[in-house]
């Protein structure tokens, strides 16, 4: 599918769509209650749907309620066994492949489009350390795990995702003994606070020392509760640079107090000498005096697309760090984001040795036709630059938004002034 971005004036205020990030976690946590849990504010992206169509196959019941609300009634006991497809949601991927294997049983679970090129040799490496058997195709999907985890003390590597240790801090309290994690090089350290503050929502205890070492004590029981999904920093931060590059757009539904990773936006906008505005229940970027800057994006990668666009359009070179991150998403996201807006007439250099990306900004960007490599976050980007730039934009594979943000061009469309 293809989209146009038409240069000119937007505004409007924007309400940001539910956390997937929050909502998966939420999602899996209610599953794995002997009860029935409320969950307010489920989105409607492709990763949550997964992550819902997975724990009805476990044995869940879902039943959606008025006001957004939704009813989740536990698994009362794993099948022996199960087939999962879990699309293309990478975190949905990990979480429910650690659960799984917590479980007496034998699961297949598998994805399409971008999954596939993801390595997951994770699985193999670490599962049978706590007595789990793992197949894969080499370190790739689907991956098939045989049962049960017992308790056990390990290292692992947090360098490649955070997201499996948050798979096995979600699986492990359900074993019998207690277990411990000795973590080195842990990325996306607030992703790893967001589980834990998750877990603990549903009644679950993590105790750890610096995010390097972990103790997971066993036979604990996941308690039905009544949980309330934020809106996405990630989503949000699209509409925030187009904010500060000057649209008359605000964002509604964001918590100021959300440990989401993403949220660090609002220290990149800093740094780049924009002011953070704030009405009513609605957020804002000034930012007429923005200048070019530098911002570690290690720990949050997922706001590269919004941010090169940001400094696409700022005066000077901005540096970001982080993009060992990108290798390994729905597309090479360092790669893409230099081909693509190369097509603009920006230059993007990789420097690897220093793990930064350096963008060189310009008063403008040219139009032309764009490919998101069906990466949400690439479509998502793109088609804010082509706000601001100079012929229309069209950009290809403009369905991948769906993954994480299936409104985003009816938002778009209609915060354009005609």
């Amino acid at each position: 599918m293809k989209k146009t971005v038409s240069p000119g004036e937007y505004a409007g205020i924007i309400q940001i769509p539910s956390s997937k990030s929050d909502t998966q976690r939420a999602i899996l946590s209610a599953a794995l209650c002997k009860g029935t849990s409320i969950l307010c504010n489920i989105g409607n992206s492709n990763d949550e749907l997964a992550m819902l169509q997975a724990v009805q196959k476990l044995g869940a019941q879902v039943i959606n309620l008025e006001s957004n609300k939704t009813e989740i009634t536990g698994i009362q006991k794993f099948p022996a066994d199960a087939k999962l497809d879990m699309h293309e949601s990478g975190l949905g991927f990990r979480l429910i492949t650690n659960v799984c294997a917590a479980h007496s049983g034998k699961f297949e679970i598998s994805g399409s489009g971008s999954l596939a090129n993801r390595p997951m040799h994770f699985f193999e490496e670490i599962l049978p350390q706590f007595g789990s058997k793992v197949n894969s195709q080499n370190g790739y999907i689907p991956i098939e795990v045989e049962g049960s985890m017992h308790g056990s003390e390990i290292s692992l590597d947090g360098s490649l995702s955070s997201q499996y240790l948050s798979g096995l801090l979600m699986a492990l309290p359900l074993l019998e003994n207690e277990s411990r994690l000795n973590v080195q090089n842990l990325k996306s350290i607030p992703y790893v606070q967001m589980t834990i503050n998750t877990l603990s929502q549903f009644g679950i205890e993590i105790q750890h020392q610096n995010f390097e070492q972990f103790v997971i004590a066993g036979k604990q029981k996941y308690l039905p509760t009544q949980y309330e999904i934020e809106g996405d920093w990630s989503a949000a931060s699209y509409w925030l640079v187009a904010s500060a590059l000057g649209q008359e757009i605000q964002v509604s539904g964001l918590s100021l107090t959300s440990l989401q990773a993403d949220k660090a936006i609002l220290k990149a906008f800093e740094a780049a000498n924009c002011k953070v505005l704030f009405t009513d229940k609605n957020i804002s970027i000034d930012g007429i005096e923005c200048k070019s800057f530098q911002f570690d994006a290690t720990h949050c990668p997922d706001l590269f697309p919004a941010l090169a666009t940001f400094a696409a359009l700022c005066d000077g070179r901005s540096d970001i760090k982080g993009i060992s991150r990108l290798k390994h998403k729905e597309s090479d996201r360092g790669e893409v984001l230099k081909s693509e807006f190369e097509k603009l007439g920006v230059n993007i250099v990789l420097n690897e040795l220093e793990d930064t990306m350096h963008i060189y900004g310009k008063d403008s960007i040219e139009g032309g036709n764009v490919n998101s490599h069906n990466d949400h976050r690439i479509a998502m980007c793109l088609a804010i630059a082509g706000m601001f730039s100079e012929s229309d934009m069209v950009v290809d594979d403009a369905q991948s938004v769906a993954k994480s943000y299936s409104n985003f061009w009816e938002s778009l469309e209609q915060s354009q002034i005609i």
